[in-house]
């Protein structure tokens, strides 16, 4: 099965303005998390006219599993480019299964500083939820079988499909 990850990305834009507003989505901070992340919220960005740089999230290091046995992520530098204080963040993820990449995230931005408000993007939200961690906004809800997976390629052409494990 194939989905247009471009048409869930429109969807996700025209939630977020109508969620968020203009006003607030001027001064939002724009944060994608690497890789899949970073490819939906640069187009996100572009859509919604976001005056302030877009935030670049690496979270490998706050992984709960980064310490266990046979796991050596690469660790890139995060880049948040303006200070996070009690700015409304927009955080953006391509998918959300069992909410630990969104927990690591969150607590590498709270590392950063203290924001007002975290609006959470999904480009595909699936079951699988080991937290409780519940996105704001989703271009898609599936369900998939234990044997299939999310698939997102990319940057260009962004491509989204469920495939079997």
């Amino acid at each position: 099965m194939s989905i247009n990850p471009n048409q869930l990305i429109e969807k996700m834009a025209q939630e977020l303005r109508s969620k968020v507003g203009n006003e607030l989505l001027a001064d939002a901070v724009m944060i994608g998390i690497h890789t899949g992340g970073v490819w939906i919220a640069e187009q996100l960005h572009r859509q919604l006219n976001m005056s302030h740089p877009l935030g670049l999230l690496d979270i490998n290091f706050y992984r709960d599993d980064f310490s266990q046995g046979g796991l050596h992520p690469q660790v890139k530098p995060s880049t948040l480019p303006v200070d996070l204080e009690n700015k409304t963040i927009i955080l953006v993820d391509d998918v959300l299964q069992s909410g630990r990449t969104i927990r690591a995230a969150l607590n590498e931005i709270f590392d950063y500083g203290r924001p007002e408000r975290v609006i959470l993007a999904i480009l595909v939200e699936r079951s699988g939820r080991e937290l409780p961690i519940q996105a704001d906004v989703v271009g898609e809800q599936i369900t998939l079988q234990d044997d299939e997976q999310i698939k997102l390629t990319g940057p260009e052409p962004l491509e989204l499909k469920v495939v079997k494990r």
